[in-house]
C-alpha cells in the first residue's frame, strides 16, 4: 500500500507563505478530497509532492521516498494539475502515444486507457475539437498510463456535466476499491462530497481540518430560526434556558443551535412569548467548509458560537499537466 505523507511543509515564494507548516496523510483504498479555498496552498502542495516546485522546510513524500527519489515516478504516481495542456492538432490517442514511452508501458496500454475513461470513439479525433469534460477525461487517461498506485488530481471535475460528474465519482470510487491512493482537490466541497472517504481541508496555507467525511458531518448543527414581536421576551427566554445562539440576537430575531424546534415553541408557550416564525435550518457541510475556511482566513465567523475546528496542526517520466500557477 502506497500512502502520502506531508509533514511540516513549508513553501514560500518571497513574502508570501502559499504552505505553512502543513502535514496531513493520505491513505491507500480511500479517495481523500484536498479542499480549501482559491489561493489556500493546495496547488503548491501537490507540485512540491510532484517535484516541481522545491520546499521551503519539511518534505512531502509518496510511498516514503520523495518524487526525486523514484526510479520509475509514472509508474507510482499518475497526476493531472489544473490547468492541462494539449496540443490541439494531436489525436487523443497521439496525445497518449507521446507519454507512453517516457513512462514505459507499451502502444497498447494507450487504448487501455482511453477506454477506461470513455474515449475510445473519440481517440482518433484532434484534441482541439474536445470538449473541456473530454479534456479532463484525457489527463485522467494520461495518469492511468502507468497503472499507478497513487492518483494526485487538481480540480477533476471541471468542466464535467452532471453525467460526467457521476461518472468520475462512481470511477474514482472503483480506483480507490482496487487500493489505489487519491487524492483530489477541489475548491468546492459540494464537487466530492459524495465521492470522498476523508478530507483535508487547508486555508491559507495551513491546515484547518481532517478526518473522515463522517467525522465532518458530524460538525453539523442544526439551528432554529425564531422571530417574535417581543425582543425582550424572547432575550429573557434564551438565557433563562441557557440556549446558544448562532450569532447576536437582532432585535425580535435569533437563531438557537442545537435546540429541536419543538423544544423552542414549547418553551415560548411556557413563557406565553408570542411567535412569528419558528422554522428548522439544517446547517449542511458545506456550511461547515464554509464556517472552517472562513475562521482560519480571518472572514466570516464560524458556524455557530462555540468550536467546530477538529483537527489544527501547527518530471521524470510521469506525465504531469501543468499550468503557470504562482502561489495557489
Amino acid at each position: 500500500m502506497t500512502e502520502v505523507e506531508v509533514d511540516r511543509l513549508s513553501k514560500s515564494f518571497g513574502a508570501v507563505r502559499a504552505v505553512d507548516h502543513l502535514s496531513f496523510t493520505v491513505r491507500a483504498g480511500r479517495v481523500t478530497g484536498f479542499l480549501g479555498p482559491n489561493g489556500a496552498g493546495k496547488t503548491t502542495t501537490l507540485r512540491v509532492l510532484l517535484g516541481l516546485v522545491a520546499p521551503t522546510s519539511g518534505t512531502a513524500t509518496i510511498g516514503g521516498r520523495r518524487y526525486s527519489e523514484l526510479t520509475r515516478p509514472g509508474r507510482v504516481v499518475g497526476a493531472a494539475l489544473e490547468a492541462a495542456s494539449f496540443h490541439p492538432g494531436r489525436t487523443g490517442l497521439d496525445h497518449l502515444r507521446v507519454y507512453a514511452p517516457q513512462v514505459g508501458v507499451p502502444d497498447s496500454r494507450t487504448h487501455e486507457v482511453l477506454a477506461l475513461v470513455g474515449l475510445s470513439e473519440v481517440g482518433g479525433r484532434r484534441v482541439g475539437g474536445y470538449s473541456l469534460g473530454m479534456r479532463q477525461r484525457l489527463a485522467l487517461a494520461t495518469t492511468l498510463l502507468g497503472d499507478p498506485p497513487v492518483l494526485l488530481l487538481d480540480e477533476p471535475a471541471n468542466g464535467l456535466d452532471p453525467e460526467g460528474i457521476r461518472w468520475l465519482r462512481a470511477f474514482l470510487r472503483a480506483l480507490a476499491a482496487e487500493g489505489r491512493t487519491v487524492l483530489v482537490s477541489s475548491h468546492v466541497l459540494s464537487e466530492v462530497e459524495q465521492t470522498v472517504d476523508d478530507v483535508v481541508i487547508i486555508s491559507r496555507g495551513r491546515l484547518v481540518h481532517s478526518s473522515s467525511l463522517a467525522e465532518l458531518a458530524g460538525l453539523t448543527r442544526p439551528r432554529v430560526q425564531v422571530v417574535s414581536p417581543d425582543a425582550a421576551g424572547l432575550a429573557a427566554l434564551v438565557a433563562r434556558a441557557g440556549w446558544t445562539l448562532a450569532g447576536p440576537q437582532r432585535g425580535g430575531e435569533a437563531e438557537v443551535v442545537d435546540v429541536p424546534a419543538a423544544a423552542v415553541g414549547a418553551a415560548a408557550f411556557a413563557a406565553g412569548l408570542e411567535l412569528h416564525q419558528l422554522a428548522t435550518r439544517d446547517v449542511g457541510l458545506e456550511d461547515v467548509f464554509l464556517g472552517l475556511t472562513g475562521d482560519a482566513a480571518g472572514g466570516p465567523a464560524g458556524i455557530a458560537a462555540g468550536p467546530v475546528a477538529a483537527a489544527a496542526s501547527d518530471p521524470r517520466g510521469a506525465p504531469t499537466e501543468v499550468g503557470p500557477e504562482a502561489a495557489r
